[in-house]
């Protein structure tokens, strides 16, 4: 693996975030934001080296809650996606960078829309991982299919059944040890990555012990879920309003967000290209899978072009 160089930022309220950056300071930058409870680390070392091998730097960071970050309280100061986004930029504005080419999965997904949308200078292009739009809220969808009942008309589907029945059992019996908590979570990743292709549960435990080591508060990274059900006015904007050029990829076997959620979004940004990886679940823990992204983002990222660069 290539050597990163890792610094803290603060943010505008003193929250000291953990950076990491990679490769040539002269190359077009890519901004990597993981998904909920993800550490920097989840973005593989395989797709970092394939990136910068291809002439990006890159930058990849711990969310607030996670990894090296501060923890906050949430009881006494919770927060929202508008946070979590600002973080972001204050990763750049730390690193002395103008804009990025941004790329999000799952959660990241989401925030890196709403750069898209309030803060259209700082984002060059746009791909978006296996999420789903940013003013959606699955909680409903979840609900009736815990309980059995048909999705509304017209609704996104919710996640499978057999992830929301590992949820809901961890819910009741939630591992009372470490190696609970590490073989709880290395199921957790096995469900997300789908039926299809192959699981590397090597590479899945290697990432959840490191992510245990390197944690300050391994609980707080839970605090993200809380986050992201607090909707704001901010994060129901329309994703018309995007101009950055837009990638959208998912698997076709996604377990928690099914391909209907990735087509919404590029249904509702102007000129989105949509791209289906087949047999891709929902995560980075299968042989092969952050090479075939990176052959997506490489040539996605070249061209960072905006619908007002196009217009005549």
């Amino acid at each position: 693996m290539i050597k990163g160089e890792s610094a803290f930022v603060a943010n505008p309220q003193g929250l000291r975030l953990w950076t990491e950056r990679f490769g040539d300071q002269a190359d077009p930058v890519v901004l990597l934001i993981m998904g909920t409870s993800a550490q920097a680390i989840g973005w593989p070392d395989e797709l970092v080296e394939a990136l910068v091998s291809g002439g990006r730097q890159v930058i990849r960071f711990d969310h607030r809650d996670t990894g090296q970050s501060d923890c906050v309280d949430f009881a006494a100061a919770p927060y929202t996606l508008n946070d979590m986004a600002a973080d972001a930029i204050a990763v750049l504005d730390g690193h002395q960078l103008a804009a990025a080419h941004v790329v999000g999965a799952s959660l990241g997904g989401r925030i890196s829309q709403y750069l898209a949308v309030h803060y259209p200078r700082r984002v060059r292009t746009l791909t978006a991982i296996m999420t789903s739009p940013l003013g959606y809220q699955a909680g409903p969808a979840w609900a009736r299919a815990l309980a059995g009942e048909p999705p509304e008309p017209g609704d996104l589907p919710a996640a499978s059944r057999e992830f929301l029945g590992h949820v809901a059992a961890l819910a009741t019996s939630p591992p009372a040890t470490a190696e609970e908590h590490l073989s709880a979570s290395v199921e957790t990743w096995r469900i997300l990555n789908g039926t299809v292709l192959p699981f590397d549960a090597a590479a899945a435990r290697r990432n959840v012990e490191e992510s245990a080591a390197r944690a300050r508060n391994l609980q707080a990274a839970a605090q993200h879920d809380l986050a992201g059900r607090r909707m704001t006015p901010e994060a129901q904007e329309p994703l018309s309003r995007i101009t950055a050029s837009t990638l959208v990829i998912h698997g076709t076997a996604d377990p928690l967000l099914p391909p209907a959620n990735g087509a919404a979004v590029a249904a509702l940004i102007p000129g989105a290209r949509f791209h289906e990886v087949p047999g891709m679940g929902h995560g980075f823990f299968s042989p092969g899978i952050p090479a075939r992204l990176a052959r997506l983002i490489l040539p996605h990222t070249a061209a960072p072009c905006t619908l007002n660069d196009m217009a005549p």
